[in-house]
């Protein structure tokens, strides 16, 4: 009974949040535009694997058009983040370890491709410095889930170094993806805080102007996240 009570309340919470994102749209009331925003909400933590997303709630709270959400669900089930379950409806989806194998192969491409096409320093590193102080921040005061969307940050910052919009945009749904795998896991303090250390040390090699140590760094940082989350990912999904 309480259970239901705390899962309803916090479906309301998550429908409130939408309803602030309806200024958003503006006058262009668009399905990818709807995507843009259930893709972020999806990244920042809102909609954990398996939560099923009902189309009356969600439209009415962006005060969008079912063939609108429709459109913006089928794009996002493309991007692999919902699933579409015949006479059940539309849910987030839970990735497998094959899925978490490969986000990372991907990772590795669009991240450290972006360190080693640096040119001659200085670099903008506004933004992968602001990710690295939001996330000490979020550490301090214990709060996981806003430490585990600054380090998402990071990460998005870094491939922005790139300069391609086309690699932002893929690296939001890559990072989105993984986004669904920390949800199943039982302590997120665990996976997230060692990272802040590194994710300090990537920045000052960066603002040294040593990009080649800098991918270095984030190669190594890379791979050892992948064991770690892959093993931890199994044994989680095996156990539930």
């Amino acid at each position: 009974m309480a259970k239901g009570v705390e899962r309803r309340l916090a479906e309301a919470s998550t429908l409130a949040e939408l309803e602030g994102d309806r200024v958003l749209l503006g006058r262009t009331s668009t399905a990818e535009r709807v995507a843009d925003i259930l893709r972020d909400r999806i990244a920042e933590g809102f909609f954990p694997p398996g939560t099923r997303l009902s189309e009356d709630s969600v439209k009415g709270a962006l005060g969008v058009s079912r063939n609108t959400l429709r459109e913006a669900f089928r794009l996002l089930t493309h991007e692999r983040l919902l699933v579409h379950e015949l006479n059940r409806g539309v849910f987030v989806r839970v990735v497998t370890v094959d899925d978490l194998i490969d986000i990372y192969r991907v990772r590795t491409l669009m991240e450290c491709g972006a360190v080693r096409g640096l040119g001659e320093p200085p670099y903008p590193l506004e933004a992968v410095e602001a990710a690295v102080v939001a996330g000490e921040r979020a550490a301090q005061a214990s709060a996981w889930q806003d430490l585990s969307t600054a380090n998402i940050r990071f990460h998005q910052s870094i491939v922005a170094l790139a300069g391609s919009p086309r690699a932002d945009e893929l690296m939001r749904g890559v990072l989105a993806e993984l986004r669904l795998v920390f949800h199943v896991m039982a302590d997120p303090r665990r996976f997230h805080a060692p990272y802040l250390v590194r994710n300090r040390q990537i920045l000052e090699v960066l603002q040294s102007g040593d990009a080649p140590e800098a991918e270095r760094l984030l190669a190594s940082y890379l791979e050892d996240s992948e064991l770690q989350l892959a093993g931890a990912y199994a044994q989680r999904v095996s156990a539930s």
